[in-house]
């Protein structure tokens, strides 16, 4: 299906994904049970995604599981959060500090609607305090949990709680950050974590990956999603079940599969490969679905007026 014609404009890296540099046989031997059964899973997954686009009525799928439970979207593109990030901070984009200092608040705090209840940040002190003394009034929730804030991390520094760390560090830690990311040709997920944790100053890695694929969206000149990714822990156990690598190098195996039953995404009528980060995230995600037919796992009950 090609891409929604408000999705091909917010972000800038489609060109780049229909041009796999791995897209040939893989040369390994996956558990053959266990990819038939991943390949399926990306398969239906996507199929649910295009039937509820194209206003077919509910159910989606036969799958049972799919049918009664909420799971992310094979791209990670087409997530509701993340769409609503990139749309905010699209005027940001031709200056790059600026929408990264943004994009790092958008992520911390997880809830777009309390970023525009406070404003964005800027690089300027009085703004940022009226920013900081809007968030510090907020009343709970005023923060998702997509990823725990690590506040363990930062309760000993001088930025203690997340208000102070989003509104005053950020604004003081983001150039120096900004200034080596424009160093980057095209660099891996795993090696840019390297080169910008220790600048940033504090190991919130997680978050970082999620910065990271947000850059690779709109930066690609600075961040490849086809080299080699970090495996989160919930995607870890996938990667063990399929093969005997490295998870990261089992990852960098799946890009190379040829699914012919999925319905890829098109960019002017051009195949847009699954990336290293779409198959970790997979990897996530196959572990929730496996452990909920085996009556396992957290039940987030999926509802047709929910967003896929």
């Amino acid at each position: 299906m090609e891409i929604p014609i408000d999705l091909k404009t917010l972000y800038k890296h489609w060109e780049y994904h229909t041009h796999s540099p791995l897209a040939n046989t893989s040369n390994i031997d996956f558990i053959n049970s266990n990819i038939q059964g991943i390949k399926e899973f990306v398969t239906e997954r996507m199929k649910i995604w295009e039937r509820k686009c194209t206003n077919q009525q509910p159910p989606y799928t036969e799958d049972r599981t799919l049918q009664s439970y909420r799971f992310c979207n094979i791209y990670r593109e087409l997530d509701k959060q993340t769409i609503q990030i990139h749309s905010l901070l699209n005027p940001l984009r031709n200056s790059f500090e600026l929408w990264l200092l943004n994009l790092a608040y958008c992520r911390y705090i997880c809830k777009p609607e309390t970023v525009l209840k406070t404003g964005l940040l800027s690089f300027d002190n009085e703004s940022n305090q009226k920013a900081y003394r809007k968030l510090k009034a907020l009343p709970s929730p005023k923060y998702g949990t997509a990823y725990i804030f690590p506040i363990s991390t930062i309760q000993r520094s001088k930025y203690p709680n997340r208000e102070e760390f989003f509104c005053k560090y950020l604004p003081l830690t983001i150039p120096k950050v900004a200034k080596e990311i424009r160093k980057f040709n095209r660099v891996g997920v795993v090696e840019a974590l390297n080169r910008i944790l220790p600048i940033f100053g504090f190991n919130m890695y997680f978050h970082w990956t999620e910065i990271c694929i947000d850059i690779a969206y709109q930066y690609p000149q600075y961040i490849d999603l086809f080299k080699r990714f970090p495996i989160g822990p919930g995607s870890m156990p996938t990667m063990k079940l399929l093969s005997s690598l490295d998870p990261e190098l089992t990852n960098l195996e799946l890009m190379k599969m040829d699914i012919q039953a999925f319905p890829h995404l098109t960019f002017n009528g051009n195949k847009i490969y699954l990336s290293a980060e779409n198959w970790e995230g997979i990897g996530c995600e196959y572990r929730k679905y496996t452990n909920l037919k085996n009556g396992n796992g957290r039940r987030r009950k999926f509802s047709p007026k929910q967003s896929f």
